[in-house]
């Protein structure tokens, strides 16, 4: 038997009546013999009349439920919404989700930043103990490293050897604390000449070394192309543990020959320059 409403047959018979799951109608079973005399609708309204009033008697928790139903037939009552069942929860809930959120944007936050932190960290640990970085102002050092150039040096050259001779390096200007034109410590990029417990001379010009055992020779200036040098300068006697720089445009050169501490100590010295990176890219030697 289907329902009149609807049309599903979905109906439960109870007594003489029929509910519909579907659309919850209630529908009298005329199947069933009435009083006589009293025709099948004022039966079914008197029936219903008292059906009524029953239901209205009847204790609260003894009241019938109405009972939802899905469209395919499933009787199983749907689960109520998760606020309406306990708000409490649901309050509590919804807390820790904002929190969630909150926290989701600062690890996205970290995320971002962690690489760029952690570059500026290595950065700033390889300019400390790695590498020397300086831009050369002047032209003392033509036509080996460029007015302008940008120029990289290895700290870590010397941390087991010692400089060498003809070896380009940064280093803490000697001067730089008595020369009135410098206001801050300053670095200098020269050619390493004299080596420690030699004696260095100039004459001409052209240089020549006396070393630690004594004997005299005359520097390789293969590398000066920008000037024919002249001028006589010495003898300069090099301490033990300290070097005799000269610019490689040596007439145009600050350097050893006219300093007040000639002279530059190891421990001054910042690190070989192996490269420049701006402009352009190249070995120096």
């Amino acid at each position: 038997m289907k329902c009149t409403k609807c049309g599903k047959d979905t109906l439960i018979k109870s007594g003489d009546w029929y509910t519909c799951l579907n659309c919850g109608a209630v529908i009298f079973d005329t199947r069933v013999s009435t009083n006589a005399g009293i025709s099948p609708t004022r039966e079914i309204e008197r029936l219903e009349k008292e059906r009524k009033l029953a239901k209205e008697a009847a204790p609260p928790e003894r009241q019938p439920k109405q009972t939802a139903v899905k469209r395919n037939g499933d009787s199983k009552k749907p689960e109520e919404p998760e606020k309406l069942k306990n708000p409490e929860k649901s309050e509590k809930s919804a807390k820790p989700k904002k929190q969630k959120t909150q926290k989701s944007k600062m690890n996205e936050a970290i995320e971002f930043l962690a690489p760029i932190v952690a570059a500026f960290v290595l950065a700033l640990l390889l300019r400390t103990f790695v590498f020397a970085n300086a831009q050369v102002p002047t032209g003392s050092m033509l036509n080996t490293i460029q007015m302008g150039d940008h120029i990289i040096a290895s700290r870590l050259s010397y941390v087991i050897d010692d400089p060498e001779r003809y070896d380009i390096v940064i280093f803490e200007y000697p001067d730089w604390e008595f020369d009135s034109s410098y206001k801050e410590k300053t670095y200098f990029v020269k050619r390493v000449i004299g080596l420690p417990n030699e004696t260095v001379e100039i004459i001409s010009g052209t240089v020549y070394v006396t070393t630690a055992e004594g004997e005299t020779i005359e520097l390789d200036d293969s590398y000066v192309t920008n000037c024919i040098p002249y001028g006589d300068y010495g003898p300069f006697e090099v301490p033990e543990g300290c070097y005799f720089m000269m610019g490689d445009n040596r007439n145009n050169s600050h350097d050893s020959r006219f300093w007040k501490h000639k002279y530059v100590s190891k421990d001054k010295i910042l690190g070989k320059v192996k490269f420049k990176y701006y402009p352009g890219i190249s070995k120096i030697e």
